[in-house]
């Protein structure tokens, strides 16, 4: 009898799980949106421990201020989610994150950070551009929302430029919202 989890032939093996979002281009020549896969825990990991402080200066992204390389590793081969991870790419160096989140079709939010270095660039408005992007396109979304701690003017700069409009503010956050769908046309 064969052990049917044991390949017998490391052909029999499935390849990896390979991304299955397209790569987005942005507006700024050499970014990139890519999505985040278990081969990325390792770049992923580097960035994330270069800024540790810079991600949680307002008191959001503990969990990643916790990491270690086995935690990125499990949460890539194991997501506990449904969101849809990019990787901020500039000239193939991973620079950020951006994360689409299915909270209820076709309503997703939206969260990001970007390397310290890459800052005031208009990198993370361009990378937050084309996920939204998609998001109307491939995936028919009507409302996108976002959440930024108090405090935080950088981040509530960015979801200004994309035309985000605060709807809530709530102990230690403002939730922020985005609206894809058009009012209709006149008839003709």
């Amino acid at each position: 009898m064969i052990d049917i989890g044991t390949p017998t032939d490391p052909g029999d093996q499935d390849p990896p799980a390979g991304p299955s979002h397209p790569d987005l281009s942005t507006s700024h020549p050499g970014l990139v949106l890519r999505e985040l896969t278990e081969q990325h825990a390792h770049d992923y990991y580097a960035i994330l421990d270069r800024n540790r402080a810079h991600i949680s200066r307002h008191g959001d992204h503990q969990d990643e201020r916790r990491a270690t390389p086995d935690s990125v590793s499990d949460y890539f081969e194991a997501p506990p989610d449904q969101n849809i991870r990019y990787g901020i790419w500039l000239n193939d160096r991973l620079i950020g994150r951006a994360d689409l989140n299915p909270v209820d079709p076709p309503r997703y939010s939206i969260g990001y950070w970007l390397d310290e270095e890459h800052t005031g660039r208009g990198y993370t408005t361009a990378a937050c551009a084309a996920l939204i992007d998609y998001a109307r396109t491939a995936l028919d979304a009507t409302d996108i929302f976002a959440g930024v701690t108090h405090g935080n003017a950088k981040s509530v700069a960015v979801l200004e430029r994309l035309g985000f409009r605060p709807v809530a503010d709530l102990d230690t956050y403002t939730r922020f919202q985005l609206s894809l769908t058009r009012p209709a046309g006149p008839r003709s």
